[in-house]
């Protein structure tokens, strides 16, 4: 059946679409579409509607074959950009196109594309010197005790390293797919962070930090998962300890429970500020991402694995909290981690 104006209502369709005339002028516009591309666009000849050369070969294949065809139209929404499916169908003269929105599809296989490269690449290292130093053992060093000893060593460090890489892994993904389960049980915050402290003494006294702790909260409690809630405080004082510089010092402040306009609702804050180097402000927005380093020799001649401060995002976010970084050049850092109270 040809489709007619009276067939296709487009501007009450409830999806994005637009209608091609006979004389190849934008007839008609559906409110979605609309709000997309404007509705200026009616009315106008096609090619300077939609002008991108790709969506515009589609348009004229389909009405010289009078073929649906399938193309991509790339948008952009504010500081984003978009990636939509068009489908162009001919009938009668006239082409209808239909836009379905694939920017989240297309947003999550790029994500998969960058972990899988980001891991690769993180596992590559260390296997290479693997390799290497075990084609060595086997040649030139065969009978070399000295320097058996010292390959075996870093052996020892780098499969220490992809052990570290697989465990956070993991963690990451337990605590991803838990992450819509809000935690119910009630956790004295004060004494969580005291025993965590306790449990890092040995890497405190390794590198001469002086810790300070002050606890303001009376013995409030919040609602959370005591291992969770460990992993996250034992790695933001981890990390202050190691990059805050050896023989530098920590505060580690928990505030009294008060009203927090981050969480609508009324909270505890935790504090942990190093006097190290700090950070520069265009890093601090992307400290949270998976493999993001800003000091990428550094983080790894340390131990990291660039993984550590996204679970602690993805942890907090289990808890409804929040989590924020204070920095500047020189003036060290602040990691604050705001959980509800219980």
């Amino acid at each position: 059946m040809p489709m007619t104006a009276a067939t296709i209502p487009v501007s009450a369709l409830p999806f994005p679409v637009m209608l091609i005339d006979e004389n190849q002028i934008v007839a008609g516009l559906s409110p979605a579409l609309a709000a997309v591309l404007g509705e200026h666009i009616k009315g106008r000849h096609f090619i300077s509607a939609l002008r991108q050369p790709v969506t515009l070969e589609a348009i004229e294949t389909a009405m010289r074959t009078g073929q649906a065809v399938q193309t991509r139209w790339l948008g952009r929404d504010g500081a984003r950009d978009t990636t939509w499916a068009v489908h162009v169908i001919p009938d009668a003269g006239r082409i209808v196109l239909t836009f379905e929105d694939r920017t989240a599809a297309e947003e999550v296989s790029q994500f998969r594309r960058d972990f899988v490269a980001n891991v690769s690449h993180e596992l590559r290292t260390p296997l290479t010197a693997l390799q290497g130093f075990i084609e060595t053992l086997r040649g030139a060093a065969r009978n070399d005790a000295a320097a058996r000893e010292r390959f075996l060593g870093i052996m020892e460090r780098e499969s220490a390293r992809m052990t570290q890489l697989v465990d956070d892994l993991l963690s990451l993904s337990r605590v991803e797919e838990g992450e819509r389960q809000r935690p119910i049980q009630a956790i004295a915050i004060g004494a969580l962070v005291a025993a965590t402290l306790a449990d890092l003494e040995p890497v405190i006294a390794a590198a001469q930090v002086k810790v300070t702790l002050t606890d303001d909260t009376a013995g409030a409690s919040v609602l959370g998962d005591t291992n969770q809630l460990r992993q996250v405080f034992g790695n933001l004082i981890e990390n202050a300890v190691k990059y805050g510089g050896t023989g530098g010092t920590l505060t580690v402040t928990l505030d009294a429970p008060a009203q927090h306009n981050a969480l609508h609702a009324k909270g505890i804050a935790v504090h942990v500020q190093d006097r190290g180097p700090g950070i520069a402000q265009h890093h601090i927005p992307r400290l949270t991402e998976r493999f993001y380093r800003v000091d990428t020799h550094r983080s790894r001649a340390l131990g990291g694995t660039g993984l550590g401060l996204a679970i602690v995002k993805h942890i907090i976010n289990r808890h409804r909290g929040r989590l924020l970084i204070k920095s500047a050049l020189g003036q060290g850092t602040t990691f604050t981690v705001i959980l509800p109270q219980s």
